[in-house]
């Protein structure tokens, strides 16, 4: 694989694993409100998860993620319970083509696939499934069509959902999107799942769209008024380009 498309990959499934995993240890040492939704045996194991082991191997170090940005700000209640628990965890990870693999090498070059040997190095003995339903060139109505079937069906603790990027793209007006992000969440979470939203990239042909600030602005609100995590992948690929001064060659 180019060495461009290993750094890419390797920054997006590291950043990721990095966020679920202090989501996850957040909410298990937080305090009061946190725990009262969680009830627990005195002395069980989810009163506190196990000590982690470190990730499997280090991003690649041109791709390092600020802090800041490698971290939720919600808990992921259901998530934690699982691993707590010592039960199987299964997270699916809905997108378009990011999601989906385009440009990787086979499919256990995705970000979904890198993300599973993550946590699972992380948390080892457990069972944790990482499900990839990307579909090339997705927008959010595609993708809620396919909810019963690719997402809902495989009951999971989690889900990841990827989106914005081809409705800015294709100059699509931003309020109708609103409607159809707020309608996909409440779904996901009447369904008893983790959502964790991650927003569009920053890449020459998305940054020529006058349409991308405002899209990054809607997913942020709408993961904040739904009480749903973010992950930054916009404000994360800024940095690499404007801060730790990587080419776009090098990600996108």
């Amino acid at each position: 694989m180019p060495l461009n498309k290993r750094i890419k990959l390797a920054c997006q499934a590291q950043t990721l694993a990095v966020a679920a995993i202090l989501a996850v240890q957040f909410f298990a040492l937080h305090s009061g409100s946190a725990r009262a939704q969680t009830p627990v045996a005195q002395g069980s194991a989810a009163q506190q998860l196990p000590a982690a082991k470190p990730l499997s191997a280090p991003a690649p170090a041109r791709c390092v993620a600020p802090a800041e940005l490698a971290r939720f700000e919600r808990p992921l209640t259901h998530t934690m319970r699982r691993l707590a628990n010592g039960q199987s965890l299964t997270i699916v990870a809905i997108g378009s083509s990011s999601t989906a693999g385009a440009g990787a090498s086979s499919p256990d070059a995705t970000y979904p696939s890198r993300l599973a040997v993550e946590l699972r190095a992380r948390f080892p003995g457990r069972e944790i499934a990482v499900l990839n339903r990307g579909v090339n060139g997705e927008e959010t109505t595609n993708m809620m069509a396919r909810f019963a079937a690719d997402v809902l069906a495989a009951h999971p603790q989690l889900v990841l959902w990827q989106i914005g990027t081809n409705s800015v793209l294709r100059d699509h007006p931003l309020s109708p999107h609103a409607v159809q992000l707020h309608d996909g969440i409440e779904r996901l979470k009447a369904a008893g799942a983790d959502v964790v939203l991650i927003d569009p990239q920053f890449a020459p042909a998305v940054l020529a769209k006058s349409e991308t600030e405002g899209m990054v602005d809607q997913i942020a609100l709408a993961a904040k008024m739904e009480d749903v995590g973010l992950f930054q992948r916009f404000a994360v690929m800024r940095n690499w380009h404007d801060v730790q001064h990587l080419s776009f060659d090098l990600f996108v």
